[in-house]
């Protein structure tokens, strides 16, 4: 694999978009392109992605309150699955995190996305119980 994981640059939004939008990851009430500007300005050390040469395969963006570290967005590109990318970012991001002190990393999955729950599993998170809630300070788009 020449893959190499490294810090987000601007002039990859596009690429990072498609790629997320490939993947299934996005939703009409969160614009990507904003989820990138806010990202930019908290952490963006955290915005990883993976390259190969001048390709975006793989992305995954990660933050850490102070209390518990978060991962988000990890996709891969869908014709270079299984080739370990996932995997390498995860591991980046979580190496990351630790180096400032994140004792704990937590992610949300939607129920339905049985593939990466299985993932997430095989790299030894473990499901909670626990009910997820949240509320929109600033509406991106239709709800």
């Amino acid at each position: 694999m020449t893959i190499a994981v490294r810090p987000f640059r601007v002039a990859e939004t596009e690429a990072v978009v498609a790629l997320w939008h490939a993947a299934g990851l996005t939703r009409p009430w969160n614009d990507p392109h904003l989820d990138i500007e806010r990202k930019l300005a908290v952490q963006p050390e955290l915005f990883l992605v993976a390259a190969d040469g001048d390709d975006v395969v793989g992305t995954v963006m990660a933050g850490y309150d102070g209390h518990r570290g978060w991962l988000y967005y990890l996709a891969t590109a869908a014709d270079r699955r299984g080739e370990g990318i996932a995997r390498t970012l995860v591991a980046d991001a979580e190496a990351r995190l630790l180096a400032m002190g994140c004792p704990k990393v937590q992610l949300m999955v939607r129920p339905d996305n049985e593939a990466a729950r299985g993932f997430y599993d095989a790299l030894g998170y473990e499901p909670f119980e626990t009910w997820a809630t949240g509320r929109r300070l600033i509406a991106d788009g239709p709800a």
